[in-house]
């Protein structure tokens, strides 16, 4: 996507929007709700008409009457979409025959993408049946059936316990090492920093921020935060001096026996606060650290949680 502008009105849902994906990534795409990712995706996949700028897919302008395009891309939307009144394996079948016409094939897809979301034991099941975690499996393995090399995966883990969460991420990391590029959206920062290569993020229908997760973190200045309660009662003012002296110490905040200790660059300091620490022989009962994470970039650039 090049500066691509979508207006509704007077409101632009995108706004000279870039995105790029190249073959064999993971992209998440983050924003919070009304950010533009919907839209964005409809977009690509031409479902929606767009006012500025340009979107190529595999070389091919969204929305071309091209089969082959069109067999390439698979969507997993975040809504359910599958025949309640089908059984799972009548529903994979469905979807398998939409790309492809030959019956021995559509059956080895459907047994191929049935297997590989674990659903084997419940082929049969009139979909209805199934819990939520297995009605997302099936919402996969129809977006999946024909081997797309450029998987859209919509909000896939909306609602799902975390084993059911873990499950369909491996499941997407396996599709990923098979040769699938994949543009994921999600709610839950977590999943983007462990999943993804890049993440881009969305907000206003702006791109706010683009890069690997360590490319995002050095954007917002990042301090490691060390949260410290001490065991014995201390002489606050000099003892936050000293600390204050020490190499990547950016600042000290604390009272009644608690203090924040910021460090940077993150990662690399708290060994050396430790060791003076000792030095002083100043003992505390607790201390851990917390690195900057996604959420404070996230945050940082546009001001709100990802479920604002």
């Amino acid at each position: 996507m090049r500066q691509v502008v979508k207006r509704y009105r007077e409101l632009s849902a995108l706004d000279h929007f870039d995105l790029d994906i190249g073959e064999g990534e993971i992209v998440g795409l983050l924003g919070p709700n009304g950010s533009g990712k919907t839209t964005a995706i409809n977009c690509i996949l031409g479902l929606l008409s767009f006012d500025e700028g340009e979107i190529t897919v595999f070389g091919e302008p969204p929305g071309s009457k091209d089969p082959m395009l069109k067999s390439r891309i698979g969507l997993v939307p975040s809504d359910l979409a599958y025949f309640e009144e089908l059984s799972v394996m009548e529903n994979v079948r469905y979807f398998a025959g939409l790309y492809e016409s030959d019956k021995h094939r559509q059956k080895q897809w459907t047994d191929e993408a049935i297997h590989f979301t674990g659903l084997e034991k419940f082929a049969k099941f009139p979909t209805k049946k199934l819990s939520g975690g297995l009605k997302r499996r099936l919402n996969i393995a129809c977006g999946i059936v024909h081997r797309p090399k450029f998987l859209i995966l919509d909000e896939p883990t909306i609602a799902l316990d975390a084993q059911s969460r873990n499950y369909v991420l491996d499941g997407v990391r396996e599709l990923n090492r098979q040769g699938s590029t994949v543009l994921y959206t999600t709610h839950y920062l977590e999943e983007a920093e462990s999943l993804c290569d890049r993440i881009v993020i969305i907000d206003e229908g702006q791109r706010m921020a683009a890069g690997t997760l360590d490319e995002l973190i050095d954007l917002i200045d990042p301090t490691e935060s060390v949260f410290i309660e001490f065991s014995e009662a201390q002489k606050e003012d000099d003892l936050y001096a000293f600390i204050r002296t020490l190499p990547g110490v950016v600042g000290v905040e604390g009272q009644n026996g608690k203090a924040i200790i910021r460090l940077s660059p993150p990662g690399h300091h708290l060994a050396e606060l430790l060791e003076a620490l000792r030095s002083q022989k100043v003992a505390y009962a607790s201390l851990h650290s917390e690195l900057p994470s996604l959420n404070d970039v996230f945050l940082s650039l546009t001001g709100k949680a990802l479920r604002d």
